[in-house]
């Protein structure tokens, strides 16, 4: 994202955030006369320890010199949990990598790697890059979900297929619950590459054409790894539970591996087996209908 864009995130980031907060929780009176939800400007800088004039500068998106101290102290005030602070760290001083995504790191996984996924024959299994490309699944996921062979690269972008395709949509029992989830993370590489443009690029498609996007984005939830418990319904397995755990995986790729395992309390695992040995191909996220 180039610096003006940068800041702009950054001002949305602080006033999201800020709008969270109850002032009881901080130990301040609600009041009665609060036009907005949350925290006043002047209270996060009461809070912070800073001037109110330096933190509004900060929140209008204005260049200004901050220092990690303050930051932190800003972080503290707004309550921001560790990858919070990591992508206000990234707006406010340009700490990301910078690095950008080759084309040659995009398409391929290591053998090892694909290994592993076809090892794991009761978890849905899917791999993807820092701009959330699939580039790797295994069995169980093209059951469940889809068969991502039959989507080109260039379409197989989780944020999109979540938007595009209805059989997603009617997968999911809470289609936003699982789609925040994914925004999450991708908010949080979204800060990481600061200077990749395909980030800005990509934002700007997802808002013209998907007009439900712009709001749940702009909930500015940030986290590198959430953990969620999903329900599907399935159209020939019906009610599967599944935890949705995140794992990174080393390498100059930055590849992340998004594990659904099933839920042991539940039938989902024998349901699972029973998809994967039925003689005739059932690959498809498609949902049950109502």
């Amino acid at each position: 994202m180039n610096h003006q864009t940068r800041l702009q995130a950054l001002s949305t980031f602080l006033k999201t955030q800020r709008a969270k907060i109850l002032p009881q929780s901080v130990g301040l009176a609600p009041g009665t006369r609060r036009r907005t939800p949350g925290l006043r400007r002047e209270e996060v800088a009461q809070l912070a320890g800073v001037s109110a004039t330096w933190y509004t500068w900060l929140e209008q998106g204005r260049d200004i010199k901050v220092s990690p101290s303050v930051l932190d102290a800003v972080a503290k005030a707004l309550q921001l949990t560790v990858d919070e602070r990591k992508y206000l760290y990234a707006l406010a001083m340009e700490t990301g990598t910078g690095v950008i995504l080759q084309k040659e790191e995009a398409h391929q996984i290591s053998p090892s790697l694909a290994r592993i996924l076809r090892e794991l024959r009761s978890c849905p299994c899917i791999i993807s890059d820092r701009r959330l490309h699939i580039v790797g699944w295994n069995e169980a996921a093209s059951h469940v979900f889809m068969d991502f062979e039959q989507i080109p690269y260039e379409q197989r972008n989780m944020l999109r297929l979540l938007f595009t395709r209805k059989e997603f949509q009617r997968l999911a029992v809470n289609w936003e619950h699982f789609m925040s989830g994914f925004l999450a993370i991708f908010r949080a590489y979204y800060g990481q590459y600061v200077e990749d443009e395909w980030y800005e690029h990509f934002l700007a498609e997802m808002k013209e054409v998907h007009p439900d996007f712009l709001a749940l984005w702009e909930k500015s939830e940030v986290s590198s790894a959430p953990e969620v418990l999903i329900e599907f319904r399935h159209a020939k397995a019906g009610k599967m539970l599944f935890h949705l755990t995140s794992l990174q995986v080393q390498g100059s790729a930055d590849l992340r591996c998004s594990i659904y395992t099933p839920d042991p309390d539940s039938a989902t695992e024998m349901k699972l087996r029973q998809l994967m040995e039925r003689p005739e191909q059932s690959n498809g996220a498609y949902a049950e209908e109502a």
